[in-house]
C-alpha cells in the first residue's frame, strides 16, 4: 500500500466510522492513489448518486453480475448490502445463488435479466432488450445506469479475481439476523 495522502486517510477514517472497517477493495487499490481515486469516484457515482434506480436495485445488479462471474469478494460484500437494504435475509442469499429464485417484481426481474445478458452475451443485446426495459418503466437514463453498473461490476469482478481480493470478515456477518 502506498503512503496515504491526507484526503485518502480521511476517506479511510470515514469508512471506519461509518461501517467499522476499510473495505479490502479500497485497501487493494491503495497501492496507487490515482487508481483508488478513480475507482472510488466511479463507484460513488454509480452506486450512491441520484438515479432512477434505487440503491437496492443497483446492489441487486452487482450481485447478479457477480454471481455470473462467481466473484467471491463482490458476492459476499454486495450480498450483505442486499440483505441490509432490503431487510430481507433470504433475498440476499437468493440473489447470490440465483436471482431467478427470488420473488422479484416485473421491473427488477427485467433489470436483472438485462444485466445478466449484458454480462454473458453482450453481443446479443439488441433493441428488443432495451424495449423490454422501457415496457416496465425504465427511462433511457435508467437503461444507461443499468448498463454502467453492470459494466463496472464486470470490471471489478475481474480485478478481484486477478488479485485474489478477499472480502472483509465483517461482510459475512452483516444483516444475518432480524432486528428484535
Amino acid at each position: 500500500m502506498a503512503e496515504l495522502d491526507p484526503a485518502t486517510e480521511a476517506y479511510f477514517d470515514k469508512c471506519r466510522t461509518k461501517i467499522g472497517f476499510v473495505p479490502n477493495v479500497l485497501q487493494a487499490y491503495a497501492f496507487d492513489l490515482s487508481k483508488l481515486s478513480a475507482f472510488s469516484a466511479m463507484y460513488n457515482d454509480l452506486m450512491l448518486a441520484p438515479s432512477g434506480l434505487s440503491k437496492l436495485e443497483r446492489e441487486m445488479i452487482a450481485v447478479a453480475v457477480s454471481s455470473v462471474n462467481r466473484c467471491y469478494y463482490c458476492l459476499t460484500a454486495h450480498g450483505a448490502a442486499v440483505r441490509q437494504l432490503s431487510g430481507d435475509l433470504v433475498l440476499g442469499e437468493q440473489m447470490v445463488m440465483n436471482y431467478r429464485a427470488a420473488r422479484l417484481d416485473t421491473r427488477q426481474r427485467a433489470m436483472l435479466d438485462f444485466a445478466v445478458k449484458l454480462t454473458e452475451r453482450p453481443f446479443e443485446v439488441e433493441e428488443a432488450d432495451r424495449a423490454a426495459l422501457r415496457a416496465v418503466g425504465f427511462t433511457e437514463r435508467d437503461i444507461w445506469d443499468i448498463g454502467a453498473v453492470t459494466a463496472f461490476f464486470n470490471m471489478t469482478n475481474r480485478i478481484a479475481s486477478a488479485t485474489d481480493m478477499r472480502p472483509n470478515a465483517a461482510y459475512h456477518e452483516q444483516a444475518r439476523t432480524l432486528p428484535l
